[in-house]
């Protein structure tokens, strides 16, 4: 598959206030914000200069180049080049169509067969003539994201259709030993992380044979004064090869020392919220919908969830999302 894939799902875990006798406990709903990654469906896309686009040989550079940097900007693998022979490829193609232009972007695998197509948006037959640097980018800008979603939906296609891939049978996941927490932090989260992920269907692993994901949970506590001090603690998926595709990431303040020996009820608490964002994003790699997933299964979709993310939270905490 793709040597690495778009955007992070970065999940904060908002803050609500109490829950028994837990030090600010880290409660929220991590996979609400969940975004969908791009997942480019081969290691590198060839972005050959068009030959039938109405255009001249310098413009047909210029366009590739523009669509290829469109791409990488959403972490889709594209180079301009010729295609080689294990190269999937992206062809551009123009038609008139009246007084207009109409480009067209077609991905055809190694084998050279089309296997989908993208149309960009008609251009006037007067300003295409123009073939200006101004037009290539608008173009490229335009036509990348249809194109991602082409590459996406043959992606899926083709994992429908195989027994063995990830959309067809559970991931298998190592869950790495926790570092950097302090008291028994890195063992009582490791555990309660691998128990919890488990329990809502991947297969865990405790050996890095035969997986398909890592997760590597980091903790970090910072004091900040008055007493006080900030716990940070991400959930990192990535792939055998290192590649990162997705994180978890949960926020607290708590009063300083509060977890320097035993984590207890926390590390549940921090491992179920976090294992939930962790699942919604190996389900999307697997091509599926995590809503849809939850519905299918009985489970009311996580958008509407009676807590709303936004209320209650400790003044002294703070999250944002980019």
């Amino acid at each position: 598959m793709v040597r690495r894939v778009g955007r992070l799902a970065l999940l904060l875990c908002l803050l609500v206030s109490a829950c028994g006798d837990l030090p600010e406990p880290f409660l929220g709903n991590p996979g609400a914000k969940a975004r969908r990654l791009a997942q480019p469906l081969a290691p590198l896309l060839a972005v050959p200069p068009g030959s039938d686009t109405l255009l001249p040989d310098a413009a047909n550079q210029d366009l590739a180049a523009q669509i290829a940097t469109a791409l990488q900007a959403t972490e889709v693998p594209a180079m301009v080049r010729a295609p080689e022979p294990t190269d999937w490829r992206l062809i551009t193609r123009a038609r008139r169509d009246g007084n207009a232009v109409m480009p067209t972007f077609i991905v055809q695998n190694p084998q050279g067969k089309d296997e989908g197509e993208a149309d960009g948006e008609p251009v006037p037959l007067d300003v295409w003539a123009t073939a200006s640097p101004a037009l290539m980018q608008q173009i490229a800008a335009e036509a990348a994201p249809r194109i991602g979603a082409v590459l996406t939906s043959i992606r899926i296609a083709h994992d429908k259709a195989d027994p063995h891939s990830l959309y067809n049978r559970p991931a298998r996941v190592l869950v790495a030993d926790v570092t950097g927490a302090p008291g028994d932090g890195d063992l009582s989260l490791t555990q309660q992380m691998r128990a919890r992920l488990a329990a809502l269907g991947p297969v865990v692993l405790t050996t890095p044979t035969g997986m398909d994901f890592k997760v590597q949970g980091q903790v970090r506590v910072v004091p900040i004064g008055k007493g006080k001090e900030r716990v940070e603690i991400q959930w990192i998926v990535s792939t055998p090869s290192g590649d990162e595709r997705g994180r978890v990431i949960q926020l607290n303040v708590i009063p300083a020392g509060t977890l320097d020996h035993y984590w207890g009820d926390v590390a549940v608490v921090v491992a179920t919220e976090a294992s939930n964002g962790v699942n919604d994003v190996l389900i999307r790699q697997s091509g599926r919908d995590p809503n849809a997933v939850r519905q299918a299964a009985g489970k009311q979709p996580e958008t509407t969830a009676k807590q709303p993310e936004t209320t209650a939270k400790p003044p002294e905490t703070t999250a944002t999302q980019p």
